[in-house]
């Protein structure tokens, strides 16, 4: 069958309706062009990107210097597997591991495989270097936890949708309450076998969670007290979405004029994806310091496409443009009007509970129950107001631009949703 040109919108759903998995669940919108913070669909509507494909595009869509990077890279070389060294590789490395201030870094491509890696290496360092047994290491995790949807990742979800009939399940992960000290602190004291704590900084998927102020850091101190690795899945939340360059970090070298220039926790395992490439090509990447990466020896761990040439040189561009651009400064302020807007409707508002998260990481909670469907409306309306956002958990909609966004445009985003939400009052 020949390649149909000029879709209409109705035309590329029915194709993907017919040909693809149903694995997902899509407003209907079709979009064929991007550029910054705005995007168009195949009939040239142009529309707000309220959700930066979950925080991948901070850089803004096809940010020139890293599409640059990509193109002028791919017409060099693209993929020798680590067979073989390549030019670009160690540079990049030591580029990522100076910014993000590790050791190492272990290149990966996806969000999952990362965490995936991050698991393994925890385990293993537990075996070698913690002395515990072989096949009882346990790790413990958040309920509510978003890190993936591979088998393993699934295995300690308590997400129905994401686990039911993909059994049997992985072992060896321990499930506590998010942002709860005491049951953190009893699941390490209970146990001797703990080898690591896996933790999104805040839980996106989950309605952009934000624990209380202290929790990052004491629950690290307590890592520390009993020997267990504290890694941070910031696959969503790094890369200056926060308004840090790090959720978990304020890391001096973003130049982040509201950093405080130390950090406030320092991960034993960084978990990176989206952003790190700023939306244009699959990179993620697992961080540690020797005393831990030293674990992975050849053979142990792999991937083809992992620390290919196109792959270090977008992810080199795309730290580049977070940096040189002070797109963490910018999401730390922008973020905090945001929030301040949407307050003051909230105040006079009964479709709206409140507003939360951090940088511009936010969400609304929709006063309805979790399985209404007033949160896809909205979206949906918003959608014909010339925005882009997606519900999650059924009552909460997140919202996260581009950090590239001005003020201005970011005040007219804020009309366009208040504008939205009043005829759902």
């Amino acid at each position: 069958m020949a390649v149909l040109e000029n879709l209409t919108s109705q035309q590329a759903i029915d194709l993907e309706n017919k040909y693809g998995a149903h694995n997902y669940h899509p407003l209907p919108v079709v979009l064929s062009k991007g550029e910054g913070v705005y995007v168009w669909d195949v009939e040239g509507n142009k529309y707000y990107d309220f959700l930066s494909a979950y925080s991948a595009v901070n850089q803004g869509h096809c940010h020139p210097k890293i599409v640059d990077a990509m193109t002028s890279q791919a017409k060099t070389l693209t993929l020798t597997s680590r067979a073989f060294y390549n030019d670009k590789l160690g540079e990049y490395e030591k580029f990522a591991s100076d910014y993000f201030g590790f050791d190492k870094l272990l290149p990966m491509n996806t969000g999952a495989e990362a965490v995936e890696t991050a698991l393994k290496v925890c385990r293993r360092w537990a075996y070698q270097e913690k002395g515990i047994a072989e096949n009882d290491a346990q790790i413990i995790v958040c309920e509510n936890n978003f890190h993936g949807r591979t088998t393993t990742i699934i295995s300690f979800s308590n997400d129905p949708v994401a686990r039911k009939n993909f059994g049997p399940y992985t072992q060896g992960f321990i499930k506590i309450e998010y942002d709860n000290l005491t049951a953190l602190e009893d699941a390490l004291s209970n146990n001797k076998n703990v080898a690591g704590f896996l933790v999104e900084p805040i839980q996106g998927e989950a309605g952009v969670y934000v624990p209380s102020e202290d929790y990052l850091e004491k629950a690290k101190a307590l890592c520390e007290k009993h020997n267990v690795l504290f890694i941070a899945d910031e696959v969503q939340t790094g890369i200056a979405r926060t308004g840090r360059l790090l959720a978990t970090c304020g890391n001096c070298s973003c130049k982040d004029k509201n950093c405080s220039g130390t950090p406030q926790v320092k991960p034993d395992i960084l978990i990176l994806g989206k952003a790190l490439s700023g939306g244009a090509y699959p990179v993620s990447a697992v961080l540690a310091n020797d005393d831990i990466m030293k674990v992975i020896t050849p053979g142990s761990h792999g991937s083809t496409f992992g620390g290919n040439p196109i792959a270090a040189a977008v992810a080199m561009a795309a730290l580049e443009v977070v940096r040189d651009e002070e797109l963490a400064e910018n999401a730390f302020q922008l973020g905090a009007l945001f929030r301040e807007e949407m307050n003051k409707y909230i105040e006079n508002s009964d479709i709206v509970k409140l507003v939360r998260g951090k940088g511009l990481l936010n969400a609304i909670v929709i006063n309805d129950s979790e399985d209404s469907d007033t949160a896809w409306n909205i979206c949906a309306a918003l959608k014909e107001n010339g925005l882009l956002a997606k519900p999650t958990h059924g009552n909460i909609i997140r919202f996260a631009p581009p950090l590239v966004m001005n003020k201005e445009q970011l005040l007219e985003c804020v009309s366009i949703i208040t504008k939205t939400l009043k005829d759902f009052e």
